[in-house]
């Protein structure tokens, strides 16, 4: 499924890899993204408060079998840490 993305408040980056290639992108208060059908992606919050963000995804968000792990730049970490 594809996604668009705007966000709304505080500032993050997202890196994205599909078969062309690999970006991160930084994200701030504004900025629109899409993340296309098999991109892997990964993203976190560098401001001080909650990266906020308007996720719209097509066709509609089918649950949680959809996401799957995915090795990228950063460490996961739980909400909140």
């Amino acid at each position: 499924m594809s996604e668009l993305w705007h966000v709304l408040s505080d500032d993050g980056q997202i890196w994205r890899r599909d078969g062309t290639g690999e970006e991160r992108t930084v994200l701030g208060r504004g900025v629109s993204i899409d993340i296309p059908v098999g991109t892997a992606f990964q993203y976190r919050c560098t401001g001080v408060d909650r990266l906020e963000f308007l996720c719209i995804s097509m066709p509609c968000w089918p649950g949680d079998e959809e996401a799957t792990f995915t090795e990228g730049p950063w460490t996961p970490t739980a909400p909140g840490s």
